[in-house]
Formats: C-alpha cells, structure tokens, sequence
C-alpha cells in the first residue's frame, strides 16, 4: 500500500502520514460523490450557500490549531497568522454574488416565446490543491463549486495534507453531506486514471506546469472541464512617477513573504533609470532586517522552504546568475542559518535575461532587479517569458497604466499593489500560467454548464 507523508521543513520530521485510496476504493469514492450530486443540487441556493458559510466559519474556529499547524506542514512563520482573512474574504464574496451569477440569462418573456439561457452544475468537480497557501487556493473552488451545487472531491497536496481533513471536517459539522465533499489521498495514477475514465465534470488544479500538462493528456478527448493555474515569474514595474517608498515596500514584500512561495508572489522588478539605485538601496535596507528561523519563533520572518530542493533550485539559479555577471547585494552573514531548506533572501542587480533566474520560476526569496529606459523596454521584457499570471505596475497615471496594461500578455494588471487576489475578479493567466478562471462571476461560469431554454407557447 503507498503511503504519503508530510515531511516538515523545520526539522525534517514526519508530521503526518496518509494511505492512498486503492483504484478501485477511488473509484467507488468518486461514484458516491456522483450518486449524490442530484439531492445536493436540488436544495434551495440559499440553504448551500447558508452550509458552506457555516463551514467557512467552522474553519475560522480552528485557527489557533491551523496556524502551529501549518507552520510544521510547510515552514510558514506563526507570526502572520494563517490564510483565514483571505480564506474568509474570497468563500464570502462569492457566496454574496452567488444568486446574480447563477440566475438564467433572460432573452424572451412574451405572449409567443419564453426563452432563457439556465446555469447547471458540471456535477463532480476534483480540486487539487497546492501547499503554499493551502486553504485560501482550496477554497477558491470549493465554495463556488459547492454553493452551484457540485459535489466536490478534495485531493491537496501531501506537504499539507492535513488541510483537506480540516476542511472537510468543518465543512461536515456545518451539515454538509459526507459524500457531498469528500477529502481524498490518491496518488497521480489513480487520479489520472479517474480523470480518463470520466469520473469528474471539472478538474481544478494549481500546481506546476508538468503536472499541469500530465492532468490535460488525461482529459484528452473526455470532454471535462479543465482549470489549470500554473507557473508564474511575475514582473513589477516602477515608473519614474511612482512612490517610491510604497513601491519598494510592497514589490520587495510580494517577493520575500511566505519565502517567495506565492503564485502572484514578484520574481523581476523592472526600474526606471532615475530610480534605480534608491530603490535598490531601500530594497536591501528592507531585506537585511529580515530573520530567518524556525517559524515557530514569533520573532522569525522567514521561515523554511517547504522542502530542501525547492530552496536548492534557487541556490541553483542565483548561482548560475552570479557566474554570468550578476552582483548579489544581500550579505550572507546576516542569515547565518542559510542550510537546507532554510534560504537567506537575496536581491540580485546587473541581471540580464539570458540568466535562469529571470525567465525560469523560483518560487523563493530573491528577485532580480533591472534598470530600463521607458516604457517600450520595460513592456518587452515583462512580455520575455514563458508565463503570465499578473503584472504591478507603479505610477500616479491610471491612463498610462492602462495603456501599458493592454500591452502585457498577463492575466491581472495591478496598478500601485502587488501580490493579491480580488475575489471580485476573474483569477486567471495565459500562456504557461495556464487556463480557465477562477472567483468572481467567471468562476461561477467555469464550474457549471449553460442550458438554453426555448420555449414555444401555444396559441
């Protein structure tokens, strides 16, 4: 029997251990959430949406555990608290647009034709959910799903797979039905395998690129509905106008916090020449104050990698930069416990995109930063790369920035912020970053299927 385990970052001890659900357990859990999925649906909008909010506040109660929790699963430093604001914020909003989203689209009430355009559940939707921010991604589709009346299966991933079981814990207190959500342990065959075999109306997942592709050649030719949020190498932006104290503080925060293990976290910050070096100096004078340590000691900041090779991929890349010119500014005395998982942060100056660490993701704690010109230089290296997720871009001119925006193949343009999702609108990417959309009135599109209604009436 396979088995998964939860390794800690902090000091590489077993935190917990799960075993897989056999092909054919998988596939009797999958056909239970199927089964049910009619009953569900047939409830009332309001008492799904009344379950699911329970749920979310059932969550929100377990948060002195979760916080310790999560700090041992994936290295997040108990000073920041949890993921339940975000958590929060992103299941309420989309509960509060839930009946405006869902509702038929009117064409044709009259005295000859009814005609309509309805809103129904895809049926089972499989989310697979990443480690970095374990709660908030999972319920970016969770709460939607549920409140349109899917089942769901929730697979996240092993380094925090106790997540999933709070969860569902909360979500089953609140009065939901077991085998209306239903957290699972498979392993990539299994789920292949059920993907291919139709089990799901709809598979969300975030994760890597690979992995990304390896979920669509399983869907290939089912026909299912497929959500893919993967890669990043999100770009900044700092025009000649902009604050500059608030850019410095929110680019260089967007690129350290959680380690740099942020989906939208920023991975190259691009300067305009007559800002470049105080902005560099503020970023060092920032990222020089950072400790790094175990995540249970509230006066940490930074906390581990979530495994040793993630940060030995950006040994790796910072590595190969300095080798072809870059210049690294943070002091390496200041982090004295850079071993391992635990990564010192490093700011990297007279980068050049021909070094890995601008073009591939790092998913960690160092940024390069370049000086440019204009505007066309700065929209040419922003567009260099092989992902899209959001773009930040700093300057007291709205105009300019939507000018500039229309110009980035991104999925959000975020003009004087950075690093943050708006439940409000559509979470999407393009190119490597992926496919579909999440939250907002989209994501409610994305998880359920339009049924047109052309109705005749007699004479």
């Amino acid at each position: 029997m396979t088995t998964l385990k939860c390794i800690s970052p902090i000091d590489g001890s077993t935190v917990a251990e799960r075993p897989v659900l056999t092909p054919p357990e998988a596939k009797e859990t999958a056909a239970r959430a199927r089964a049910a999925q009619k009953a569900w649906a047939a409830r009332p909008l309001a008492e799904r949406i009344a379950l699911v909010t329970q749920g979310v506040e059932n969550v929100g109660e377990m948060n002195d555990e979760v916080v310790p929790e999560l700090a041992w699963q994936m290295g997040r430093p108990i000073r920041y608290g949890g993921e339940f604001g975000g958590f929060n914020e992103r299941a309420t909003y989309m509960a509060g647009i839930a009946e405006q989203a869902l509702a038929p689209i009117a064409v044709e009430d009259s005295d000859s034709f009814k005609r309509y355009i309805a809103r129904e559940p895809v049926g089972v939707v499989l989310v697979v959910a990443p480690w970095n921010y374990p709660y908030m991604t999972a319920i970016n589709t969770v709460a939607p799903a549920l409140i349109a009346g899917n089942t769901v299966l929730l697979k996240h991933a092993t380094q925090t797979m106790l997540v999933g079981e709070r969860m569902a814990k909360a979500f089953h207190d609140a009065g939901v039905p077991e085998d209306v959500f239903i957290n699972v342990f498979l392993d990539h065959q299994t789920t292949a395998d059920l993907i291919a075999a139709k089990a799901f109306g709809f598979v969300n997942f975030t994760g890597s690129v690979g992995a990304g592709r390896a979920i669509e050649r399983a869907a290939a030719g089912t026909f299912t509905g497929v959500g893919l949020e993967l890669g990043g190498k999100d770009p900044g932006y700092v025009m000649e106008d902009a604050d500059l104290d608030a850019a410095v503080d929110t680019l260089i925060d967007g690129a350290m916090f959680n380690s740099g293990q942020c989906c939208c976290g920023i991975e190259r910050i691009y300067v305009a020449e007559s800002l470049f070096d105080a902005f560099v100096d503020k970023a060092v004078a920032i990222v020089s104050g950072y400790k790094l340590g175990n995540p249970m000691d509230p006066e940490t900041t930074l906390g581990p990698m979530a495994q040793t090779r993630f940060a030995e991929e950006v040994r790796a890349q910072t590595a190969d930069a300095i080798a072809k010119g870059a210049r690294a500014l943070i002091d390496p005395s200041l982090f004295p416990q850079d071993d391992g998982a635990y990564l010192m942060p490093q700011i990297l100056v007279d980068v050049t995109h021909d070094m890995r660490v601008m073009r591939d993701e790092s998913f960690g704690p160092v940024v390069g930063i370049m000086s440019v010109k204009d505007d066309a230089e700065a929209i040419r290296l922003m567009n260099d790369s092989d992902f899209g997720l959001t773009a930040s871009l700093w300057t007291a001119d709205v105009g300019r920035a939507e000018r500039i925006g229309q110009q980035i193949e991104t999925g959000t343009v975020f003009m004087n912020r950075a690093d943050y999702l708006d439940p409000g609108l559509c979470w999407t990417g393009c190119k490597d970053t992926g496919r579909g959309g999440g939250l907002s009135v989209i994501g409610f599109h994305n998880l359920t299927r339009p049924k047109s209604y052309h109705l005749k009436k007699q004479k």
